[in-house]
């Protein structure tokens, strides 16, 4: 019997009709049976970042990201590129995790997806840079950019492109790999 590895999935997205969170879905369908997701939805809750704040936990929002976090061996995050970076509540996200170390040694996998051509390589990179910062654990074929999302998922958010399901099935075994 193949090991129960748990996933917390993250939208950089707080937009309801967002690509990146219908992304998010897709690849969950994806999954192997073994791989159980919990979907993160408290992005929008968390106060602005402020280490004054940071104190036994920190609020109660940031002390639910953080158990999740804890609970969860492996992360998966599909965001949007914002203003040439990473959206603004995603990066506040992770700046209340800088100094507590729930990504410390955590397989992660990250996915931008963008309608422009470049697939969101900005905010891949800077997220890139973050979670090397706070020593996630990037799985090796963890990373993917994804260009002209609004190309590639129908009106109602399903994958319609191949080689792109294909590249998230791969991304999806890397991340179980370094998860094992």
């Amino acid at each position: 019997m193949e090991k129960i590895i748990k996933v917390l999935a993250i939208s950089g997205s707080l937009r309801q009709k967002s690509s990146n969170t219908a992304l998010m879905h897709e690849i969950i369908g994806l999954a192997r049976e073994n791989i159980n997701f919990t979907i993160y939805n408290g992005l929008g809750d968390l106060p602005h970042f402020n280490p004054d704040l940071d104190v036994d936990d920190g609020p109660e929002t940031v002390l639910d990201l953080r158990t999740q976090l804890n609970e969860a061996d492996a992360v998966l995050i599909c965001t949007p590129e914002y203003g040439n970076g990473v959206p603004g509540v995603l990066k506040n996200a992770l700046d209340w995790l800088v100094s507590s170390g729930q990504f410390m040694n955590k397989p992660t996998a990250v996915v931008t997806a963008s309608p422009t051509p470049m697939g969101g390589d900005k905010a891949h990179d800077s997220i890139l840079l973050t979670l090397n910062m706070i020593n996630a654990k990037i799985a090796e074929g963890g990373t993917m950019m994804i260009p002209h999302i609004n190309l590639k998922l129908n009106k109602e958010g399903v994958l319609t492109d191949a080689l792109t399901e294909a590249g998230l099935r791969s991304l999806l075994e890397s991340l179980v790999k370094a998860s094992s």
